[in-house]
């Protein structure tokens, strides 16, 4: 086998060895190694075996050097024409996934590739195929996930922002004998919440369900500061379990002046037995609204969705309270972990 030999002065070989270094280029840093190993009078062939390439590359990566010098070596697609995705190119596409074909003209609701391939060639003029889109969307970060359903709230963004704004700011100036808490309510179900799991290839596995669903409802209040929840279950999701929970904060935070209730507009919020438990603690208690259906604005929320990934959803349990016993534990392992030891919770 012939060898290629490449004559390099020693500023070229530093050039090459501190680019191949630095590069996070893999198919760069190849280039520069199969430059670097002919200068040592090495074969194409044992240069292709060291490099993992076949004979044919070698020839034609030190061709080009031969040609270009080291700058032909970077990779700038003279060959394939201009870069499609550039940064432009991805935060077009970026904004667009967030949108709906509707918003372009399209009646249907929901993006393909091939109509993603259509409107950014309509907004930037370049046309890639399916495969190119494909990357261009994994390049995003973008995934093919499940929309979460909302309300929109009747406020305008303006009330709502100058709303929440508010709610931060007096999270933000409490006192040393103040405290604040999101409150929520949350179903919980016998039957199990069904949801994904890693599963083998052609095999899907099952998930026993007693058949007659049973409820229990948890009404819970997660410190803004320490993150401690504070809660109380029960059979019914009525002003009386609301109720049962303010009296529980009154008792947990007995040496505060003033709990701050930030909570949303359900009903049993406002209800008048409801509005007679807050007069009868005598200001102990305040209650803030969020504004309606905004449900990001109330922090507990998130400890919902852990439960239900964590406990309840597949659960084997076999009636309520086993369940219930899994919950209690889950929140008590929880509460553990919180910023500061957890309260002593209401039964």
């Amino acid at each position: 086998m012939t060898r290629m030999v490449v004559r390099l002065t020693q500023s070229v070989k530093r050039q090459l060895r501190r680019m191949r270094r630095k590069t996070r280029d893999k198919g760069l840093a190849m280039r520069c190694q199969i430059v670097l190993l002919s200068a040592k009078g090495r074969t194409r062939a044992a240069v292709a075996e060291a490099v993992g390439c076949g004979i044919s590359w070698v020839y034609q990566m030190l061709a080009r050097f031969r040609e270009g010098g080291v700058a032909s070596l970077i990779d700038r697609r003279e060959d394939n024409g201009e870069l499609k995705l550039d940064e432009r190119y991805l935060g077009l596409l970026r904004e667009l996934v967030d949108g709906s074909p509707q918003d372009y003209g399209y009646p249907r609701p929901t993006w393909t590739q091939e109509l993603l391939v259509k409107v950014m060639q309509q907004k930037t003029g370049v046309k890639v195929h399916n495969g190119t889109m494909s990357r261009a969307l994994k390049a995003i970060g973008a995934r093919l996930g499940r929309p979460r359903p909302t309300v929109g709230c009747p406020w305008s963004k303006r009330a709502k922002k100058a709303r929440l704004r508010a709610l931060d700011r007096l999270i933000e100036a409490l006192g040393p004998d103040e405290a604040a808490v999101y409150l929520d309510e949350v179903d919980i179900h016998l039957n199990p919440k069904i949801g994904p799991d890693w599963m083998n290839r052609g095999t899907q596995k099952t998930v026993l369900t007693p058949g007659q669903n049973v409820k229990r409802y948890l009404c819970g209040a997660r410190d803004a500061a320490s993150g401690r929840i504070t809660w109380v279950a029960g059979e019914r999701k009525n002003s009386g379990l609301f109720i049962g929970t303010l009296k529980a904060l009154a008792r947990v935070y007995a040496g505060k002046r003033a709990v701050h209730v930030i909570l949303d507009n359900f009903r049993i919020h406002d209800s008048k037995a409801s509005q007679a438990a807050v007069e009868s603690l005598d200001g102990k208690i305040v209650l803030h609204f969020l504004p309606p259906y905004c449900p990001e604005g109330n922090r507990i929320e998130r400890e919902w969705l852990d439960l239900h990934a964590e406990v309840t959803r597949n659960h084997r349990c076999r009636d309520i309270d086993e369940l219930m016993r899994d919950i209690r534990a889950w929140l008590t392992r929880r509460n553990r972990a919180a910023t500061h030891p957890p309260h002593k919770l209401a039964a």
